[in-house]
Formats: C-alpha cells, sequence, structure tokens
C-alpha cells in the first residue's frame, strides 16, 4: 500500500509539472522601428486559468500611447482521440520611440494560479526618418529606382593571412518585401568554404543605409579560408528580383483577383565583387606547425601509466577553439620503438556561425608494448598561427611515464620478438638454442695471405671509380639545383603523387570535403612547379595559355580544367557517391601522367 501510495503521489506531482511546463509567457515586439512610428509591444501567456498582475519593466526610451488591451483566443485539437484545448492571453501596448538607438526592454512578469512567470527580453532599434520617402511628403513611390532595390556581399575582413577565416555576408535591401528567383552566387575560387546555415524561412528586418530605410534579409552568409596569397578576388552574385508594383486599375467585381491591383517586374542585380588582400604565413614556422591558423587550446590524457604488455596504451589529444579546425592535421606522438602503434583516428565537432567556425577535434593515439620495463613518451607540441597577434605560438603537454609490467604468457627472461624482416619469431626457452647450425662449414687455411691478392687491390680500385663517378654525379646535381626552377619541374609529379595518396586515403574514409580539397591542391600545386609559376598569379586562363606554349593538347588541358572544376563545385554540392569520388581520383592519376608524358618529348 505504502508503495501504491508513493507512486499515486509522484503520479499526480508529475502530472501538475507537466501542467506548469505547459505554460508559456513570451514577450514579442518589432527588431526595428522607424522614428515617429508605432509599434505593438505584446505579452502572450498560455494557460487554462485566467493570468493577473501583470508587471512590465519601465519603458523609458518610449511613449505608451495605449495599453494594455486584453484579448483572449482558444484553441481545442483532436489527436488519436485524444482532446486537448489552450486558452491564450494576450496584452498589447502601442508604443513610440523617444530617440534613435538600440534599446532594451526587459522581462516582464505574470501570475497564473499563484505562480510567477516570466518572459523573455527584447531588443528594438530605432531607425532614423527615411529621407527618400520625406522628400515624397511621406509616400512611397509606385515605381522602382534605382536604389530601391539591391544586393550587398559583405565581407568582414579584406586583410585577411592565409587560412585565417572571414565571414561574407550577402543581404537583400528592397524598400518593398519582394521574391528572388535565379539565385547564383559566386564560386570563391581559391578558398575554402564553410556555410552558415540560415532559416529555411527568411527572417525580414529593417535598416537604415545611406539615408534610407529598407527591408532587408540575408540570403547567405560563408566563412572563407584563402587557400593561397596574393589578391584574390570573389566575383559578382546574379539575382532576379520578382518585385509587386501597384497598379491603377481598381477591383471593378467581386470575381476580379485581388493580384489584379498588382503588376510583377523582374529586375536582375547583381553584387559588387570584393578584392581580398592575402598575406602570406611569416617565417619562423615551429617544427610542430601544421597548418593551424585561429586561437586554439590543446589537452591530452592518457588512459593508464601502468599496463601490462600486449595491453593496448591509449592518448587522447584534444584541440579547441576558433579558426581552420578541419584542416588541422593530427599532432606527432612518439611512442618508445618498442612499441606497435596505430594511424591516430581523429573526431572532429565542429559549428560554423558568424563569429567563425569553431569547435574541437579529438585525436586518439594507441600503441602497444612488448616489453617491460619504464618508459617515457615525450611532451606532445602543437603548433599554431594566430593572426591577432600575427605570431606562431606553441601548446605541449606534459611527458607520460609509462611503467609496463610482464602480461601472462612470458616471464621477464623471456620477452617476446617481433617484426623481423625474415617474419619470424624467435623465442628464448631456457632449455635449448635453436637454430644451431653443424653442418657444411667453410674453413680458410693459414697459408691464404689476403695481402698482395687479387682482391686486395680490388678493394683500392673499386671504391677509387665509384668515387669518380659520385664525383661526377654530385657535381651534375649541384649544378641542377642551382636551377630553381627546373628543380620544381622535376619534383612537381613526386610532389603531386604524394598528395594524391592522402587524397586516396581520404576516399578510403569516405571524407568528401577534404578528398576534394587535397586534390585540388595537389592540381594548383602541380601547375605551379610545372609551369613555374607562383601560386598566387595561377589563373585558369593563364593555365590554359603557358600549357599550350609546352605544347600541350588542347584535350588534355581541357580534362585538368574539368577536374578542377568539379573539385571546387563538389566542396558546395550535396554529397557525392563514392564511385564519383574514385572516377575523380582515376582521371586526376591519368592526367598528371600524360602531362608528364607530353612535356618530357619537348
Amino acid at each position: 500500500m505504502r508503495r501504491l501510495a508513493f507512486l499515486f503521489v509522484l503520479f499526480l506531482t508529475a502530472g501538475v509539472m507537466a501542467k506548469a511546463a505547459d505554460v508559456t509567457f513570451k514577450a514579442v515586439a518589432p527588431n526595428a522601428v522607424v522614428m515617429g512610428q508605432q509599434f505593438r509591444l505584446a505579452y502572450t501567456v498560455n494557460a487554462e486559468a485566467k493570468a493577473s498582475d501583470l508587471r512590465i519593466p519601465e519603458l523609458t526610451d518610449f511613449e505608451v500611447l495605449m495599453g494594455p488591451s486584453l484579448a483572449t483566443s482558444s484553441s481545442t485539437q483532436i489527436i488519436n482521440g485524444n482532446v486537448s484545448s489552450e486558452v491564450a492571453y494576450t496584452f498589447t501596448y502601442i508604443l513610440m520611440p523617444k530617440k534613435e538607438g538600440m534599446f532594451n526592454i526587459g522581462a516582464a512578469s505574470i501570475k497564473v494560479k499563484g505562480a510567477n512567470y516570466t518572459s523573455n527580453s527584447l531588443s528594438v532599434k530605432v531607425l532614423p526618418p527615411d529621407k527618400a520617402a520625406e522628400a515624397n511628403g511621406g509616400q512611397a513611390g509606385t515605381g522602382i529606382g534605382k536604389d530601391d532595390y539591391f544586393v550587398r556581399m559583405e565581407v568582414s575582413n579584406r586583410n585577411v593571412y592565409e587560412q585565417e577565416g572571414f565571414l561574407v555576408t550577402f543581404k537583400l535591401y528592397a524598400a518593398r518585401m519582394c521574391g528572388l528567383e535565379g539565385v547564383k552566387f559566386p564560386e570563391f575560387e581559391g578558398f575554402l568554404a564553410q556555410e552558415i546555415e540560415l532559416p529555411q524561412e527568411k527572417q525580414w528586418s529593417q535598416e537604415h543605409y545611406n539615408g534610407r530605410n529598407y527591408f532587408t534579409v540575408v540570403l547567405k552568409q560563408t566563412v572563407l579560408y584563402p587557400q593561397r596569397s596574393g589578391k584574390l578576388t570573389i566575383e559578382s552574385g546574379k539575382f532576379d528580383a520578382i518585385i509587386s508594383i501597384p497598379t491603377q486599375r481598381k477591383i471593378s467585381s467581386i470575381f476580379d483577383s485581388f493580384d489584379d491591383m498588382y503588376d510583377r517586374v523582374r529586375k536582375a542585380l547583381v553584387s559588387s565583387p570584393a578584392t581580398i588582400d592575402v598575406k602570406p604565413l611569416p617565417s619562423g614556422k615551429p617544427a610542430s606547425f601544421s597548418g593551424a591558423v585561429g586561437n586554439f587550446t590543446m589537452t591530452s590524457d592518457i588512459n593508464s601509466n601502468n599496463v601490462k604488455t600486449n595491453e593496448a596504451v591509449t592518448i587522447k589529444v584534444k584541440i579547441s577553439g576558433n579558426g581552420n579546425i578541419k584542416l588541422i592535421k593530427s599532432p606527432e606522438v612518439v611512442f618508445p620503438n618498442d612499441f606497435d602503434t596505430f594511424d591516430p583516428k581523429p573526431e572532429t565537432d565542429v559549428r560554423t556561425t558568424a563569429a567563425g567556425v569553431s569547435g574541437s577535434k579529438t585525436i586518439e593515439y594507441m600503441a602497444i608494448p612488448r616489453y617491460a620495463g619504464d618508459f617515457e613518451i615525450p611532451a606532445i607540441s602543437f603548433s599554431y598561427f594566430d593572426p591577432k597577434s600575427g605570431a606562431y605560438k606553441t601548446l605541449k603537454s606534459d611527458p607520460y611515464k609509462l611503467h609496463v609490467e610482464q602480461g601472462e604468457g612470458g616471464s621477464s627472461n623471456s620477452p617476446v620478438v617481433s617484426n623481423f624482416s625474415n617474419k619470424e619469431s624467435v623465442k628464448y626457452l631456457g632449455k635449448d638454442i635453436r637454430f644451431l647450425k653443424v653442418k657444411d662449414f667453410n674453413f680458410i687455411a693459414n697459408n691464404d695471405i689476403f695481402f698482395g691478392s687479387f682482391m686486395y687491390y680490388m678493394c683500392y680500385l673499386v671504391p677509387a671509380i665509384l668515387f669518380i663517378v659520385f664525383f661526377f654525379i654530385y657535381r651534375k646535381q649541384v649544378k641542377e639545383n642551382a636551377n630553381i626552377a627546373l628543380v620544381r619541374t622535376k619534383k612537381a609529379n613526386k610532389i603531386a603523387v604524394r598528395r594524391l595518396k592522402n587524397a586516396g586515403k581520404l576516399m578510403k574514409e569516405n571524407k568528401k570535403e577534404e578528398f576534394y580539397d587535397e586534390v585540388l591542391r595537389a592540381l594548383w600545386g602541380y601547375l605551379s612547379d610545372k609551369l613555374n609559376i607562383p601560386q598566387a598569379s595561377l589563373t585558369k586562363d593563364n593555365v590554359e595559355t603557358e600549357l599550350a606554349k609546352f605544347g600541350v593538347d588542347d584535350t588534355l588541358t581541357n580534362v585538368f580544367m574539368d577536374i578542377l572544376n568539379t573539385c571546387e563545385f563538389a566542396r558546395y554540392a550535396p554529397a557525392q557517391a563514392s564511385d564519383a569520388m574514385d572516377k575523380l581520383y582515376e582521371l586526376t592519376v591519368d592526367a598528371i601522367g600524360k602531362m608528364e608524358n607530353t612535356i618530357k618529348k619537348q
């Protein structure tokens, strides 16, 4: 009986709490108003019992013209036979701003069944009067002026370092709210783009710009990371605004459509391009620097400092902060030579906002000790470039002391030795010696003298010949290395192959963005080294011109251009199928091979 009574009280309490949790108290007002215009401030509470004792904050920056006026609404829902009803009470005030600026309206409170509830606070921006409307006597025109509709590309920073993120916002300014069709944003060539998710429904607001008040809506927000230094240009975006303009026609019948009073006009909008000055990272890079740019912190921990042989040792390194987290390479963890090590496993958790890309990257390192004893894992170093201070910074963990005891299956006098070149394991059994050779011995007579023999003179002659050969080869290499352009050209294929191997690993791990970025870097780097043109000066146009000078046919040139375009588009496209990445990878390897054969014949 006690248990039943307890469960009944618990159920009743949960029901009361659920009912209390259903009560919401919300404040609503426009986020922007124009000086001299009235606006509504509404407080809505939904509750079964009537709300009372509404207390609003002091509205010192606004003049209260009317209120509060109470309105009641109710709704009923039937879901799976369950009937639920809700009653909402709305208290409305009519306000007039006293001055221009940004003002805060604090939280209000109200009572429902003796319990107090608090609303959210609000921010209201009071804009100055529209000069164009004042010139027209406060009446909006029926035509479309030159400055009535346009799209701005707002760039948060036009002077950045390589790999330093900055925000690009495309915002529509409209004299009246309108629709958009044929939206085409630029391709962001030369940048790695991280798009910010925006609400599916357009969030219109008001903004004062160049003496006028506009309805504005954010079309796209993207954080860009420049992939090379120099002056990079963000091309123009193109948009078609669909504007409804009131006509002089009048409705003569109840059967006339409301749309007959408006004409739909299409207006082409083009955003202005922007040039970004990308500075190269300064010299003096630390040995542990691998391209991280931003502001980061690092923590590390080990699963245990006392383990047994053949047990896994796990070290987790977590890098957190704001910057190009997705491009951060795993720091190096140096395990003792007698440990079997495995590839690190990274996990990335990032979020992209208007403040940039922030989050963390956790890398898990695992190794297995094969010998008993005391070992030390050196401190882990991670370096990054801080664009705010313009300097490199290095983070270090503490070194780890590791005590390894002998595990099961052996003793301190019988360690297991593995990884021999002949793939054979050797064990000291304590009973006998294995691999003792007792047959087919070759003995040397005492009268066989090495001095003065043929082999004696050959020991002098062969090194002399090898020295002369290596001397001439060395001089030739020194001469070739003095020609920087020749060195870059020769190493172009090797560097491209190494990057394509990394791209192949990313493809197997199904990391789409990293795969296309790595292929893009391989191609741009290969073309820069092969054509002896700095990456900052490379464009698709001058690449085609230079390849033609090297005698490369148009078909192969078009293949290279198609690969570049595919990589750049794929980073912003929906998830690609794995076979698409396989085909692109094979096409890239084949194109570079054909390019090598073509240029060698020249």
